[in-house]
């Protein structure tokens, strides 16, 4: 009977003592920090019509200490209450940063009510807002929000800090990022929301091209559909993508209300503004990486790019609070009409997605800096 009790008391403790230890593993880390504070973006990124869009505020700039923390606490599961859950379970780089279910899966096996979109080229967000809904007035607010949720990762943050602080390589990181090991809510909101800023993507097929076309001719690496598509996209009079999807970006400046559904069980930012205007109005992402972050929508409702593309040639929902660039010309002028199809060919079609495909930038889901530490 001894011997049982010893052995379990043994066994019990040698397993504590390995629950302690991974608990404790450390992330691997270069002894030098990356480079995240200066990345060289060519210059059609660095151009004012895209820097203008910078999102990032005077007091959190984006430091390579700052980015190598806010890397580590990115793939950290010890940010959920039962350690299962980080935020790169919901943005996985592989999908550019998105996650590929229609609905992400919190701590305890729960859903999310919205589909995740990627957590890359969020610097260039014009108005800072986050989340579908735009209910985040910054980076730094938002990325605090996951963690909290009830679903998604459960924590509190007074409990987080305490277990952050018990956690050995948490300190001397907090020390590099921020001149003291203080780890705090606030601290930990700035880190994550530099690394994220620092996840930008400039070496797609398209951003080769441009570096070589300055003027947008056809660009000598694309094919002829690619080029094609290219003329598409860009042509404010066929098909007007590049009214939502602004710069070499391809992002948006406001939520807007894109026809999908005539009546929405999901009220989008008017569930935060409570105003009819912003009925049905979501975030507008960036088109960058968007062949690898299916199913698409606030809903994941379109599994593919050619659902996506199908709806705006020809399934755009006549509902109240349409966005008047997506109508066509009525009785009192330009966007007072019907909803606008834009009524693509099978190869306009082809083209289209054929270009979207060269806006893959398969050096940011690779590249160390963003690559899980762990």
């Amino acid at each position: 009977m001894r011997r049982f009790i010893f052995f379990t008391t043994f066994l019990l403790l040698s397993l504590l003592l390995f629950s302690y230890r991974l608990s404790q593993q450390a992330p691997r880390l270069p002894a030098k920090a990356l480079n995240y504070a200066n990345i060289p973006l060519p210059p059609h990124l660095a151009a004012d019509v895209v820097q203008s869009m910078d999102n990032t505020p005077a007091d959190n700039p984006i430091t390579d200490a700052g980015a190598t923390l806010g890397r580590v606490l990115f793939y950290d599961k010890k940010l959920s209450i039962n350690d299962g859950i980080a935020c790169a379970s919901c943005h996985q780089a592989k999908h550019g940063f998105a996650d590929p279910r229609t609905f992400s899966v919190g701590f305890e096996g729960g859903l999310t009510a919205r589909h995740s979109m990627s957590a890359a080229n969020v610097r260039f967000y014009q108005n800072g807002s986050f989340f579908w809904d735009e209910r985040a007035e910054t980076l730094e607010a938002q990325v605090l929000q996951p963690i909290q949720d009830p679903i998604e990762m459960g924590m509190k943050l007074k409990k987080l800090e305490k277990k952050l602080k018990r956690i050995s390589y948490y300190p001397p990181l907090f020390e590099d990022a921020f001149g003291s090991p203080e780890v705090s809510s606030a601290r930990i909101s700035k880190a994550l929301a530099q690394f994220m800023r620092s996840m930008v993507s400039y070496r797609s097929r398209y951003d080769e091209g441009r570096a070589m076309h300055p003027a947008r001719e056809p660009f000598s690496n694309f094919s002829e559909e690619e080029n094609a598509g290219k003329s598409l996209f860009f042509n404010t009079e066929r098909t007007g993508c590049s009214h939502c999807h602004l710069t070499d970006m391809f992002v948006g400046v406001e939520a807007r209300n894109n026809g999908l559904y005539k009546e929405y069980t999901d009220h989008g930012k008017a569930t935060v503004t409570e105003e009819w205007m912003d009925e049905g109005a979501f975030k507008i992402p960036s088109l960058r990486n968007i062949a690898l972050t299916a199913p698409y929508m606030h809903d994941g409702s379109l599994a593919t790019l050619e659902e996506v593309i199908e709806h705006y040639a020809h399934g755009v929902k006549d509902h109240e609070n349409l966005h008047l660039l997506l109508r066509d010309e009525g009785p009192m002028g330009r966007g007072s009409g019907p909803p606008r199809q834009l009524k693509l060919s099978v190869t306009e079609s082809a083209a289209l997605r054929a270009f979207l495909e060269t806006l893959t930038d398969s050096s940011l889901i690779s590249d160390e800096r963003w690559a899980d530490p762990f």
